[in-house]
């Protein structure tokens, strides 16, 4: 079988036209390209989509949660002011409070005569172990209390968050 041209056609066809039958070279390079740059599209899209929860993350923030759910709303809401305000607290640094306000409890903590780190709970219970103040003070066989066997009241205990993310 010959490949014979149509009557009507002209002898010099361009390098896009194939004969019949033959795989259209162009199509397949053309629907690769296409493929290859909507998900191209798409990584950069999703890569600078999490620019400010990596920022975050990378500086160790305090704050890095925030700017997590921040970056999910703008995602799924299409607002972009979410996405913007996620970047803004990930370049912002927050001063971390907990610290010396956990230092400051301590410090309280061992003024009261409480262990530090133990809880309200905790010193509850060690307090029902011991014998209660009021139980101390009771009236000797003479009749007069002991005013040295009062003891402190608890005090209570902060409780202490340890700042933890991916």
């Amino acid at each position: 079988m010959t490949d014979q041209l149509h009557p009507a056609a002209t002898h010099h066809l361009p390098m896009f036209v194939t004969p019949p039958g033959d795989t259209d070279v162009l199509m397949v390079v053309t629907a690769i390209i296409l493929g290859l740059s909507v998900f191209g599209f798409g990584i950069l899209f999703l890569r600078l989509h999490t620019l400010p929860e990596r920022v975050a993350h990378k500086s160790h923030k305090i704050q890095f949660e925030i700017v997590a759910i921040l970056g999910l709303l703008a995602l799924f809401t299409h607002m972009h002011i979410f996405w913007v305000a996620g970047l803004m607290l990930a370049f912002i640094d927050i001063p971390d409070f907990g610290g010396f306000l956990g230092r400051i409890a301590g410090s309280v903590e061992r003024m009261a005569g409480v262990k530090p780190g133990a809880g309200v709970n905790d010193a509850m219970q060690a307090e029902a172990a011991t014998p209660s103040s009021i139980d101390s003070a009771a009236p000797d066989h003479d009749g007069s209390r002991d005013s040295s066997a009062a003891k402190k009241p608890v005090r209570a205990v902060a409780n202490r968050k340890v700042v933890e993310h991916a």
